[in-house]
C-alpha cells in the first residue's frame, strides 16, 4: 500500500463527521507511541506552553542525572539520546520560542555537565552545532525576543 498525499488526506477528512474523526484519531493513537504523545500535547499541553516547557526541562534534568559517566562513549550516547528526545518535543510544539528555550537549556546542561565536555571533541561538536542552530532560529524571531535570547546565548558562550 502506498501512502497518499497530505492534501488528499485533508480532502478526505473534510467529508468525515466528528464521530468518525474521533474514531480515526483513537485508532491512529494505538499504532505508535509518538502519535499518542503528539495527541497528548495537542489536547492537554498546547494550551499552556510554559508548563509544557517546564515538564520537558524536568525530563532533560532526569536524563542528564542518569548518564553513565564511566566513559565518554556512554556520555556521548546518552547526550545524543537526550538531544533526540528534546528535538522530538520541539517538533510537537512547532513554536520557535519553545525550540530556542529548550535548546538553550540543553546546551546549559551539557556545558555544566561533569566530566567536562572539553575532553571530548565529539561532545564539543554536538554543543557547537546546537549553538549554531539556536543562532539560526534566533534570526527568525521578533526583535525583542531575539534580544532576550541573544543575552542568554551570550551568557552561555562566555562561561
Amino acid at each position: 500500500m502506498k501512502a497518499v498525499t497530505v492534501k488528499k488526506i485533508k480532502d478526505e477528512l473534510s467529508y468525515k463527521n466528528s464521530k468518525e474523526l474521533i474514531e480515526l484519531c483513537l485508532r491512529l493513537s494505538k499504532f505508535k507511541k509518538e502519535n499518542k504523545e503528539l495527541l497528548t500535547y495537542l489536547l492537554f499541553e498546547s494550551s499552556s506552553e510554559e508548563l509544557y516547557i517546564e515538564s520537558v526541562k524536568e525530563q532533560i534534568d532526569d536524563l542528564f542525572n542518569q548518564i553513565n559517566t564511566k566513559s565518554y562513549f556512554y556520555i556521548r550516547k546518552s547526550v545524543r539520546k537526550i538531544l533526540t528526545l528534546t528535538k522530538k518535543f520541539i517538533r510537537y510544539s512547532q513554536k520557535k520560542e519553545t525550540e530556542v528555550v529548550l535548546l538553550l537549556y540543553f546546551c546549559k546542561k551539557l556545558k555544566s555537565f561533569k566530566p567536562s565536555i572539553k575532553n571530548s571533541v565529539r561532545l564539543q561538536n554536538v554543543y557547537t552545532r546546537q549553538v549554531e542552530s539556536i543562532q539560526k532560529i534566533l534570526k527568525t524571531l521578533h526583535e525583542d525576543l531575539q534580544y532576550d535570547y541573544q543575552l542568554e546565548l551570550k551568557d552561555l558562550l562566555e562561561d
